[in-house]
């Protein structure tokens, strides 16, 4: 499908809009207002920032962002797996890290997508991006903990030197605190789905929750003052900030830049599932890019796409993209008109929805059938990836998903298939080809997958042996790819052949395989004469230029080649 600029996407937007369809879109954008303001709070404080900050963040991402985004149905935000790499990186540079950390990686981003380098995201492997998103998920879940413990525990390397830090004891549970993530926590399991699309349950949670503290007065950690201001006070100064700590911060801009990316083009390519609408996924990675350079100059996290409110916005009857304006709208007026309510909102109830969403993070379906179906390279994958995840730096953990997912690749292409019969006149005749069958030494391979630097083994070992082979011809017809090793390879074969006195034919060729080996020189060497169309017609004209291991009378190449 031909990109498109952001202008036709508009044009084919709003083709024929009607109040009608405005009205659809103004139920869902508020509908995915009301999801998103809790989420938006929760990330914030999970990203080691304020719930401010969040909010901040979702408002400008949802004006920008979406008014730029690669497809009508992308609501982008502050999400649980940003906030996982976030709060490793304000603990280490603080607020500074965060907002230098995000502008850098909405510049690479933007460069990404003018670059039109976003199709090789999709070039990483399904059970590498379910490790990741496990990893995250636990990494959620483990922030989590103290907020909803109501303590303050040391911080740690990483998420498994936390988790195992709870196991030592030497704190002590609030369990009021307890009690009002468990209010949440609750409501978000039991609360029927049918409700939830019309009243969500993480926002009724957490208003039960507020709502029991303020009766009862019980003294626990709660978000404090909301700044009625889409300025926040603390934001990104390029005057105040040492650029000579600039390489610092390449790393983690890295990091932040590929899970931008994954994470946005995952979200369109579900969305896509569900309405039929191909993300342009160069324009998201544009309208990202520009989204977080203007983020950290309002104070606000790193943003991408989130399915979890992209999905309630298709659910609604969303139409186009006034859907994420409209959200940010709504949360917009949340801020100026319910602040003094969520400064009061416990922490602990913010723990509760982040807890359940970390556990809805997981692919359950996509695990249980990796495991249950026993693929061991899925299996392999996925949990190298999850382990790497949780007890490295997330730079790294990215790198050695990477590295993964290239050795996956590698492997399952690698795996050339050789098969090499004789000739069978029976079945030439049954196709009405006519064969006379007289020479044995007449050989049929047929190759299938691509023939570069690491099949090339086996396909050597696969014509190790040629016997008294007089002519081989290879049907190349399930051979689509062939890089510079694999010329080498049928260059070697050749001239093995051409030394006992046999010959190399070639049939089924594709034009990009063809294109290579007339580079290389290969069809000169070869012989145009001994190239065809089909082995079918290579085995009449080998028959008819005769053999000399069996006495058939040898004779000049026919016309039958192609």
């Amino acid at each position: 499908m031909p990109r498109r600029s952001l202008k036709r996407l508009y044009q084919d937007e709003f083709r024929g809009y009607t109040f009608a369809r405005f009205q659809q879109d103004l139920l869902a954008g508020l509908t995915v207002s009301a999801v998103a303001l809790p989420l938006a709070l929760a990330f914030g404080v999970a990203s080691g920032a304020t719930a401010a900050a969040g909010l901040v963040t979702a408002i400008i991402a949802g004006f920008i962002i979406g008014g730029l985004s690669g497809a009508p149905y992308q609501i982008s935000g502050p999400t649980g797996a940003m906030s996982a790499v976030l709060i490793v990186l304000v603990q280490k540079y603080g607020l500074q890290g965060i907002w230098i950390a995000g502008l850098l990686s909405g510049a690479l981003l933007l460069v990404i997508g003018l670059l039109r380098l976003g199709r090789f995201i999709a070039f990483i492997p399904a059970p590498v991006i379910t490790g990741f998103t496990t990893g995250i998920a636990l990494i959620i879940f483990i922030g989590q903990i103290d907020n909803f413990l109501g303590v303050k525990t040391a911080a740690s390397e990483s998420a498994l030197f936390k988790l195992l830090g709870y196991f030592k004891g030497g704190f002590t549970p609030d369990w009021h605190a307890v009690v009002l993530g468990l209010v949440v926590v609750l409501t978000m399991l039991l609360w029927p789905k049918k409700l939830n699309a019309r009243f969500p349950a993480s926002l009724l949670g957490i208003i039960l929750a507020t709502g029991l503290n303020a009766l009862v007065k019980w003294d626990v950690a709660q978000i404090g003052a909301i700044p009625q201001t889409l300025l926040l006070a603390d934001r990104f100064n390029p005057l105040t900030f040492d650029w000579s700590t600039l390489p610092e911060f390449i790393a983690p801009a890295l990091t932040i830049t590929a899970l931008g990316a994954i994470e946005s083009l995952l979200c369109g390519a579900v969305a896509s599932n569900m309405t039929g609408i191909r993300l342009q996924a160069n324009q998201e990675l544009v309208g990202q890019g520009i989204g977080n350079m203007l983020i950290p100059f309002f104070g606000g996290v790193p943003a991408t796409a989130a399915i979890a409110r992209s999905s309630v916005g298709i659910k609604s009857g969303g139409q186009t993209r006034l859907v994420s304006i409209i959200h940010a709208v709504g949360l917009l007026l949340s801020m100026f008109l319910l602040a003094p309510v969520m400064a009061r909102v416990p922490l602990a109830a913010l723990a509760g929805v982040l807890l359940v969403t970390a556990w809805r993070m997981n692919e359950w379906d996509a695990i249980r059938f990796m495991f249950g179906k026993r693929f061991k390279t899925a299996m392999l994958a996925f949990t190298i990836t999850m382990l790497a995840t949780i007890t490295l730096d997330l730079t790294q953990a990215i790198l050695i998903g990477s590295l993964i997912a290239a050795g996956i690749f590698l492997s399952q292409i690698a795996n050339i298939d050789i098969t090499v019969q004789d000739v069978d006149p029976a079945k030439l005749r049954a196709k009405g080809i006519e064969a006379e069958g007289k020479c044995a030494h007449v050989k049929v391979a047929f190759v299938t997958g691509p023939l570069f630097f690491a099949a090339t083994g086996n396909f050597n070992e696969a014509f190790a042996s040629l016997g008294d082979t007089h002519a081989l011809i290879l049907s190349l017809r399930g051979m689509p790819v062939i890089d510079v090793a694999g010329v080498e390879a049928i260059h070697r074969l050749h001239e093995k052949l051409h030394r006992r006195g046999g010959t190399l034919m070639l049939a089924g060729v594709h034009e990009n395989v063809m294109t290579m080996l007339r580079r290389s020189g290969l069809v000169d060497e070869i012989g145009a004469a001994n190239f065809f169309w089909s082995s079918d017609q290579a085995i009449v004209e080998a028959e008819h230029r005769g053999c000399g291991f069996c006495g058939l009378p040898l004779t000049a190449p026919g016309s039958d080649q192609i």
